[in-house]
């Protein structure tokens, strides 16, 4: 998700009636028109093509003047793009890395000054993380790593990593399956994007974002706080979010549906904070 050309640009997971899964692109002016924003699904377009697609992030790389979506194709992959708003302008898909290293699943890309960290999950309670320098970008990833560890519910997949603006905080959210079955987010903070992740509002009690501590002023919806992005203050590769003004892009289903994860009735919802210290 990213905000370029007085646009919000969304990309998604999607998944046919046989389970197989996707992706899919909209875009709108303002979020009450999301609902009823036209879906483009990017299998349509012949460079990306069929097969096993999910979890895109988008970002704006500035050093090369260029558009990157990043997903899983069972290896970390990527299409390039000059134009974010044309699905059919996305190049076609190249890999990371030739080998897989742990995770294989929810990757994402976040750069500081001189290094990018590709950031991955595998339903196995770790968070994996490779490197290549800026300039080698998007080649070159290796020097593969372990970064966080506990049980395999408590970090479950679904991870994403910020720069908070003006300062040398980064912040990492991750989906977990709480006891109750659903899922809610955890953040963790560190001082660099190779340094040791601690815990912020990391537990069931104190999550950063969980049925326990959100309000639906409709009716609640939801008790899952699933697969979620932070609107970012821009849309290049440092992932920069304001502190002062949080708000989480997730998804959401029917507390009553039941059935394969492919096929539960997901739906959209964001999130604003309310109880900033700023």
């Amino acid at each position: 998700m990213v905000y370029a050309n007085s646009k919000w640009h969304v990309f998604m997971t999607t998944a046919n009636k046989s389970g197989g899964w996707s992706m899919a692109y909209t875009s709108f002016s303002d979020w009450s028109q999301a609902s009823s924003a036209p879906l483009t699904y990017l299998d349509t377009n012949p460079n990306i093509g069929t097969g096993y697609r999910a979890a895109p992030q988008v970002f704006y790389f500035a050093p090369k003047n260029q558009w990157y979506l990043v997903y899983q194709t069972g290896r970390p992959s990527y299409s390039t793009s000059n134009d974010p708003g044309n699905p059919w302008s996305w190049s076609a898909s190249k890999d990371f890395q030739t080998s897989d290293f742990g995770g294989g699943l929810d990757y994402w890309v976040i750069c500081d000054n001189s290094m990018c960290y590709l950031f991955s999950s595998g339903d196995d309670g770790k968070l994996y993380r490779s490197e290549t320098t800026v300039g080698n970008f998007p080649n070159g990833f290796g020097n593969n790593k372990v970064v966080l560890q506990d049980s395999q519910f408590a970090l479950f997949e679904g991870e994403a990593v910020y720069r908070v603006q003006d300062t040398n905080t980064y912040l990492l959210m991750m989906e977990a399956i709480g006891s109750d079955g659903n899922r809610y987010y955890r953040s963790f903070t560190a001082g660099g994007l190779n340094g040791q992740w601690q815990p912020l509002a990391a537990g069931e009690s104190n999550p950063f974002a969980r049925a326990n501590n959100v309000t639906f002023p409709s009716g609640v919806w939801t008790k899952d706080i699933s697969h979620g992005e932070l609107i970012r203050t821009g849309n290049d590769q440092t992932m920069t979010i304001n502190g002062c003004r949080l708000q989480f892009l997730y998804q959401g289903r029917d507390p009553s549906s039941s059935g394969d994860y492919s096929q539960l009735p997901y739906r959209l919802g964001l999130l604003t904070q309310t109880n900033n210290s700023c």
